[in-house]
């Protein structure tokens, strides 16, 4: 039951972030070093700066969202 529960609490953060539409940033760095290992690898606020941008402005500047 420990165990369980130590799992779910594991994959809770991944979980919230991908239900409001943050993208992970350990997959990104993941990412980079496997297939782009010579270019610079963003901060996680740099990253986070970047995803809000691409997410909420990505329309001109027009919020692109349902509600």
């Amino acid at each position: 039951m420990l165990k369980t529960i130590s799992s779910i609490m594991k994959y809770r953060k991944q979980f919230i972030s991908l239900l409001v539409g943050v993208p992970s940033y350990e997959k990104y760095v993941e990412h980079m070093k496997s297939h782009h290992p010579q270019e610079p690898i963003k901060s996680r606020q740099a990253f986070f700066c970047e995803a809000q941008e691409a997410r909420f402005n990505a329309k001109g500047g027009k919020v692109s969202r349902c509600c």
